[in-house]
């Protein structure tokens, strides 16, 4: 028996089958994906500004900080992917089992945050590449941004593996961008090399390394991966599993290490560009983009640029969404619709991205980069040290638990992480605290005991689940099942009583024949009331309502009495009902007026875009009506 009582990314779960045999290639193919979604994350605009100021200052020195990043992001991503894939829940599903409501509610708002903050990266990141190419001015450019929605929306109606199809061309449209500014650049290869070498120059290169090593590893990431793993529909005998965990850590490599490549070309061509000429302090996207054409003599050189940031900002959002619906699911076992989870977090980044440009400019864009920066770095071990306690758990994860020798790498780098983003915290509020003079009290009353709370909930879900173990509730056992919730009992069940009123909502269409068949069904069990509804929709019955008397509402009125005919010559008691007006509103009313206990509708049919415009009338009438409600696929 299956005990969650819902699943991650529930219309796309196991939605893509993964073979238990044939070839390694086939079964590698059916199960890449989810972490090249992921990978876009770590090429996203908020880490442009670091790897500029990494290549402009320091040349080719601070490679090795990108490349150790990369490590530590392959580690992660591949423990985040293990969860997923052995107990079938995500980072969110599992905190929210694992610790109380008193706790997990402030690891929701930090989540959400977090997620707000990426998605500001995004929008302002968007909005600088349609500033660079089309000269759109920054504020109409973030405003722009919020019609994302609707590629979304449509996107998603497609499937998980078309909207892994796109995100696949964005991420070879910013790789193929900096191909060329790579070939443009003609950097030193062996001081390249040289790079990685481990070396701090001076205390700034070493702000700008944890400035890297903070942005790299992204918390909304890894409640990502844990989810988009559960797409793939893999056999559950350990066998299987152990081949799923071995393939997705290698498609984790393999997608992480094109990340690596965008940032380390971001970073070469700043040493090759910009340190190479002098030009030392280039840490802000729009002065890399003005240089590049007068220092390398070329109009393609900006033009790569900033097609790949669009890219960039593009594809980012699109993941960042996922990750705010799964957090939101998880956490709070909430579902809304997409489109409604994706302009919330669209408004709620815009928002201060509109205020920062009207208020103090379009400079003011690269301050907020670098906020948003410091937002992901403050939530990020509220994210990774839960993760690591749930893989290591052998109670969740079974035989597949981490070992002992991988649980000190990824403690290791936790503790790292830990340390270099709460120098980067400790760092920007002792500058507020400077730069706010007289009015220093506000944050000493706000900012300061905030983030002593914020500290106080990091040690507890650091030390509770050890605190658990020593206390013997590691003897008992989260079932042997691999699903991570407790057994629950059986759910009482009884033959449920039969329907005696059915409404029948007919539009006249080919998939008519099969919603009656499908209602003569309940002419076996009893003797119910069929009634027959229909909305006519025509000009005048929208506007004349019940007065309207047009040659539509007759034909609809004839058809529908045929129908009614058909039937009672089966011997069945049929009445029928003619609305109009809103087909939505005007079936809930005829529902409800005739008392019907069952509603038997059809799909709609509809596909893509047309979904979009027209497939709204069910969503709508389940909410309406008071009788369950019974859909019959057309297919």
């Amino acid at each position: 028996m299956d005990t969650h009582p819902h699943h991650s990314l529930e219309e796309v779960h196991e939605s893509v089958p993964v073979p238990s045999g044939g070839s390694w290639w086939r079964r590698w193919l059916a199960i890449t994906g989810p972490a090249l979604m992921v990978s876009v994350g770590y090429m996203d605009p908020g880490n442009w500004a670091t790897d500029l100021a990494a290549g402009s200052r320091y040349n080719y020195r601070l490679i090795w900080v990108l490349l150790m990043s990369n490590l530590m992001a392959v580690l992660l991503q591949s423990l985040a992917a293990r969860l997923g894939i052995v107990s079938r829940t995500d980072l969110a599903q599992a905190n929210r089992e694992e610790y109380p409501s008193v706790v997990n509610i402030p690891l929701y708002v930090l989540a959400e945050i977090a997620i707000t903050a990426t998605d500001l990266a995004e929008v302002i990141g968007s909005a600088i590449a349609l500033n660079l190419l089309f000269g759109l001015p920054l504020l109409y450019g973030v405003l722009l941004t919020a019609l994302d929605v609707l590629l979304l929306l449509i996107l998603s109606h497609y499937g998980i593996r078309r909207l892994e199809a796109v995100i696949t061309s964005l991420v070879g449209t910013i790789a193929v961008a900096f191909l060329i500014e790579i070939f443009l650049a003609r950097p030193e290869w062996g001081g390249v090399l040289r790079g990685f070498t481990p070396s701090l120059p001076d205390a700034t290169a070493l702000y700008i390394a944890i400035g890297i090593l903070g942005a790299t590893v992204m918390p909304h990431n890894l409640y990502l991966h844990s989810s988009l793993v559960q797409t793939r529909k893999i056999g559950r005998t350990p066998r299987e599993i152990w081949q799923a965990i071995r393939l997705n850590t290698f498609d984790s490599a393999i997608a992480l290490n094109a990340a690596f490549f965008v940032n380390s070309v971001i970073l070469i061509v700043a040493a090759a560009v910009f340190y190479r000429t002098g030009h030392n302090e280039v840490a802000e996207i729009q002065d890399a983009h003005r240089l590049l054409e007068p220092l390398l003599g070329t109009a393609l050189a900006p033009i790569a640029f900033a097609v790949a940031l669009l890219a960039s900002g593009q594809s980012s959002t699109i993941t960042g969404t996922l990750a705010g619906q799964i957090v939101m699911e998880g956490y709070l076992h909430w579902r809304i619709r997409p489109w409604l989870r994706r302009l919330l977090t669209r408004l709620l980044a815009i928002a201060p991205a509109v205020f920062a440009i009207l208020h103090f400019g379009e400079q003011s864009t690269g301050e907020l980069l670098v906020l948003s920066q410091v937002v992901l770095s403050l939530q990020l071990p509220f994210a990774t040290i839960p993760l690591i306690h749930f893989v290591a758990d052998r109670r969740r994860m079974g035989e597949f638990a981490i070992s002992r020798r991988l649980q000190a790498a990824a403690w290791v780098v936790a503790g790292l992480i830990v340390a270099l983003n709460m120098k980067l915290v400790v760092d920007e509020i002792q500058g507020w605290l400077t730069r706010a003079g007289d009015r220093a009290w506000l944050l000493y009353a706000s900012v300061v005991p905030l983030s002593l709370a914020l500290l106080l909930l990091l040690a507890y879900i650091t030390v509770r689940p050890w605190l658990d173990s020593r206390l013997g509730r590691a003897g008992q056992p989260r079932g042997t099942d691999l699903h991570p919730l407790p057994a629950r009992p059986a759910p009482q069940l009884a033959l449920p009583p039969a329907y005696h009123r059915i409404a029948i909502a007919l539009d006249f269409g080919e998939g008519q024949e099969r919603l009656l068949n499908e209602a003569l069904r309940f002419a076996r069990f009893n003797h119910p009331h069929y009634y027959l509804l229909h909305v006519t929709e025509s000009p005048a019955a929208q506007g004349l309502r019940d007065n309207a008397a047009d040659r539509e509402i007759q034909r609809d009125r004839e058809r529908l009495a045929a129908l009614a005919e058909m039937l009672q010559a089966r011997g069945l008691t049929v009445t029928c009902h003619v609305g109009t007006g809103d087909p939505a509103g005007e079936l809930a009313r005829l529902v409800n007026e005739v008392g019907a206990d069952l509603l038997i509708v059809g799909s709609h049919g509809h596909r893509g875009v047309a979904d979009v415009l027209y497939g709204t009338t069910i969503d709508r009438l389940r909410h309406l009506v008071r009788a369950h409600v019974l859909i019959v696929s057309r297919e």
